[in-house]
């Protein structure tokens, strides 16, 4: 029998879904949530993974279904390859039930549901110009479009994670239940990443967190609608939500930050707090920043990880003011009043051709509606992003974490019960002082 799909769903399947790759899972009905892991050279990793799965309730297991995309570029090597290969077969015996080992039959006995695509075996891999974790994802998400039952009322929903992640006992369930409770077309779920024992991995870790936190909690106090953890592991969005920005994008390396980005023109991004994904620290070079490459330059490069002068965030808070009040109806005042609050401010929007893009988004636009779109349009995330590069190049150099932290504290009027310098503590100590207090700073904006 041939799956009826919502029109729009069969629509963007027609026109933007890849073809090529297959679904292997024992098909069933009752699919509500698909939960897509990218995987390259993952298997243990993977194993992890499905071990803090199948703690969740079995309740939500089937409604559930991971899809794992193992995936390597046609220029891999052989060990990515065996790794793949290794971890295709495994998947295989599980979901054909002809494995024994412990954690299998665990697995196996859980009822959670698995099923995988082999983008790796030869004649199944991804180009090599095309190859990466948003082509990766981009797969196994259009693929959730087409095994949820449309025949239920219930919400359909599609979760990004990673294989080198793991996840709290009541992840399936509070996902679910935040999107049949809440009126959100798209969420982050909270994260914290797994803190390693060895104290110099320790510190770099705290620390990388640390400068994703005051980033963060930094656009919240400026009011940015793209205050937000960019982190492909936590993002979530509905059936609907996924189709109407496009679905996920083919980038090599920041798909989760443009992916979210677009969701959050169209929609108000909702937080669920009652769960964890936890990300791995691990070292890595496969993309060109993010936690692994951070972690590298830290370990290896002895870089220290620096936080944004918190004076950036208030540059950004006094233009996102004007620039969402009556005042940008005018490019000309507008402008007037960027210069007076900082001159790199008005040489970054003249730099950017504020004052002509400007007037012809004016000139185009019929309702309050549609100048609210765009203004998240036009100064989106990667433009604050850009903003706060300029100002970091230009008159406030990135600081270390203890000063940049403390004076975000001061600036965002957040006064921590003690101050950590006053009791003999160690730099972990300290380091894990500034990350509770940043998270308690994020939760109090939110």
């Amino acid at each position: 029998m041939i799956k009826k799909l919502p029109h729009k769903i069969a629509d963007y399947l027609n026109n933007y879904a890849f073809t090529k790759w297959k679904l292997e899972w024992n098909e069933v009905h009752e699919i509500d949530i698909v939960v897509v892991v990218p995987a390259i050279g993952e298997f243990e990793n993977i194993k992890n993974l499905l071990s803090s799965l199948i703690t969740n309730s079995k309740s939500s297991f089937q409604s559930s279904l991971i899809i794992f995309v193992i995936n390597n570029p046609a220029s891999a090597d052989i060990e990515i390859r065996n790794d793949n290969e290794h971890t295709i077969h495994y998947l295989s015996s599980i979901i054909q039930k002809n494995i024994d080992d412990e954690l299998s039959k665990k697995i196996i006995n859980s009822g959670l549901q698995i099923g995988f695509i082999n983008a790796s075996s030869n004649g199944n891999e991804l180009d090599d110009t095309k190859a990466g974790v948003g082509l990766a994802r981009k797969i196994g998400m259009d693929m959730a479009l087409s095994v949820f039952d449309y025949n239920r009322n219930d919400h359909k929903i599609i979760v990004s994670l990673d294989a080198d992640c793991i996840v709290e006992d009541n992840y399936l369930f509070e996902v679910y239940n935040f999107f049949s409770t809440k009126n959100f077309s798209a969420a982050v779920v909270d994260f914290e990443h797994i803190i390693p024992d060895d104290e110099q991995m320790k510190r770099g870790m705290l620390s990388y967190e640390i400068f994703l936190r005051h980033y963060v909690a930094g656009l919240i106090y400026a009011k940015s609608p793209f205050a937000l953890h960019t982190v492909g592991s936590t993002i979530i969005c509905t059936d609907e939500a996924y189709v109407k920005i496009g679905g996920m994008n083919t980038r090599k390396a920041a798909e989760d930050f443009y992916f979210l980005q677009k969701l959050a023109k169209q929609y108000s991004i909702g937080r669920i707090i009652s769960t964890k994904v936890k990300p791995s620290a691990r070292v890595s070079s496969r993309v060109p920043f993010g936690t692994g490459r951070s972690m590298k330059d830290f370990l290896f490069h002895k870089k220290d990880i620096l936080v944004y002068d918190p004076e950036v965030y208030v540059i950004l808070k006094k233009w996102l003011k004007i620039f969402n009040s009556n005042l940008s109806k005018s490019p000309y005042v507008i402008l007037e009043k960027a210069k007076k609050i900082h001159p790199e401010l008005y040489n970054f929007l003249n730099a950017r051709g504020f004052k002509s893009n400007w007037q012809k988004i004016l000139e185009n636009t019929k309702s309050s509606n549609q100048l609210e779109y765009q203004r998240k349009n036009w100064f989106d995330a990667f433009e604050t992003l850009k903003l706060l590069h300029h100002l970091r190049d230009n008159s406030y150099p990135m600081i270390d974490i203890v000063m940049g932290t403390e004076k975000l504290f001061n600036v965002s009027g957040h006064w921590p019960k003690f101050d950590p310098r006053s009791r003999k503590i160690n730099e972990a100590e300290l380091l894990e002082f500034y990350l509770d207090e940043l998270k308690k700073l994020e939760n109090n904006f939110n």
